[in-house]
């Protein structure tokens, strides 16, 4: 036979069972969560505990087994301190300042319809089309809408002057939003720019969820925003919901061409809305379960490095946030090393595409991309150099 067209029959053979619709993730089942949450139990909440206060005595009495833990991350020095470890003036100092913005603007999360709505005026299509439209238009990666479920809500407020107070089941839909955190400001992750760009997308989102209200309430119906510092859902399950990813190994939204590289925001409405067709690709969850990167290059250990498990209703993964939160605290920066080295973060250009579409496609494919990832980009990848720009002093 010619050797020719014995090397052109081996590669078809081997694209064809490549690219075969083969998915085997048959067991890679997403169920919602049995229960809702209460607020006061995540970790960022309970950091806000002062010792020595009644909130801080009454919490940990109910809890005393976290007490320790988070003792323990209040003696480090802290978030964006400048006694942390990877402390960085420009850096810091920029997180900081969006971090100012964003709290200042959580007075602008709720308020009431400035008219009544007009019968007819505005129906579900075409509010749902011109949504997406305008925030694509101003800054959103991808917008997706979902029926607001009671899991999506926290049960109970807990931080803030309302904390205690029960979270009531207000609208009938919710719409999700995502922003792109920027690959090359995430590759220094867990230096400060890792912390910086996540802020700047915490901020970007919440502007993007505060406009779409405020337009909501102009046009005479209920709706809140949910950004950083003032949740009352948990932005990821509505996310999944509205069709936007699934949840992986990391804990964090897995979006079809960004991975886990987003920030996500909510409102939640009583506006007449077209619901996103939800189909959660459990392929993502077979190859998170095939990769452990993020688990392998962690540096707090806080991501499970085996498989998936049965909590509260659904198969997930769950990460110990204690010790990722101490770890964010030591370091001075909300770290983001899991979100820098996962497969799905790798810019979303023609090549990571066909390799996210064979993903998606073929079990076959899946095991090959693993390898692949690791030869191409290493299995436990360096921490990259801040970005020059950022840098006005000469500290490192």
């Amino acid at each position: 036979m010619d050797p020719v067209i014995l090397i052109i029959g081996i590669v078809a053979l081997i694209s064809l069972i490549l690219f075969l619709p083969m998915k085997g993730a048959g067991s890679y089942d997403w169920n919602p969560p049995s229960k809702r949450y209460h607020e006061a139990d995540a970790v960022l909440s309970r950091r806000l505990l002062t010792p020595g206060t009644d909130a801080y005595d009454v919490y940990y009495k109910k809890n005393p087994l976290r007490q320790t833990d988070d003792d323990h991350a209040r003696h480090s020095p802290g978030l964006l301190s400048d006694h942390s470890k990877y402390y960085h003036p420009e850096t810091f100092a920029a997180s900081k300042a969006n971090f100012h913005v964003i709290e200042s603007l959580g007075k602008l999360t709720h308020g009431s319809p400035l008219r009544s709505a007009i019968p007819g005026e505005i129906s579900a299509h075409f509010a749902t089309r011109f949504i997406t439209s305008w925030l694509r238009q101003t800054g959103a990666h991808r917008v997706g809408f979902a029926e607001l479920k009671d899991y999506h809500l926290y049960s109970h407020k807990g931080r803030g002057p309302d904390s205690g107070k029960p979270i009531e089941h207000l609208h009938s839909g919710a719409i999700a939003i995502t922003v792109e955190m920027d690959h090359s400001m995430m590759q220094s992750a867990p230096l400060g720019s890792a912390v910086m760009e996540s802020s700047e997308q915490y901020l970007k989102a919440g502007v993007l969820a505060l406009k779409l209200a405020a337009f909501i309430r102009e046009m005479g119906f209920e709706a809140t925003a949910h950004i950083d510092g003032n949740y009352e859902v948990i932005c990821p399950l509505v996310a999944v919901d509205a069709g936007l990813g699934i949840i992986g190994r990391m804990g964090l939204l897995m979006t079809p061409d960004l991975g886990p590289r987003v920030r996500i925001s909510v409102v939640t409405t009583n506006l007449p809305l077209e619901y996103s067709k939800t189909n959660p690709d459990r392929t993502v969850l077979h190859f998170c379960d095939l990769c452990k990167k993020c688990a392998e290059n962690c540096p707090a250990s806080a991501i499970p490095n085996g498989p998936l498990q049965r909590t509260d209703g659904t198969n997930r993964w769950q990460i110990e946030s204690e010790k990722c939160y101490h770890f964010w605290t030591v370091s001075g920066t909300d770290c983001g090393r899991c979100m820098s080295v996962c497969p799905y973060s790798h810019p979303d250009n023609p090549f990571h595409r066909f390799m996210r579409r064979g993903i998606k496609n073929n079990l076959v494919f899946r095991h090959l991309a693993v390898k692949l990832d690791n030869v191409f980009y290493g299995r436990k990848p360096r921490i990259r150099l801040l970005p020059q720009w950022v840098k006005m002093s000469e500290k490192p």
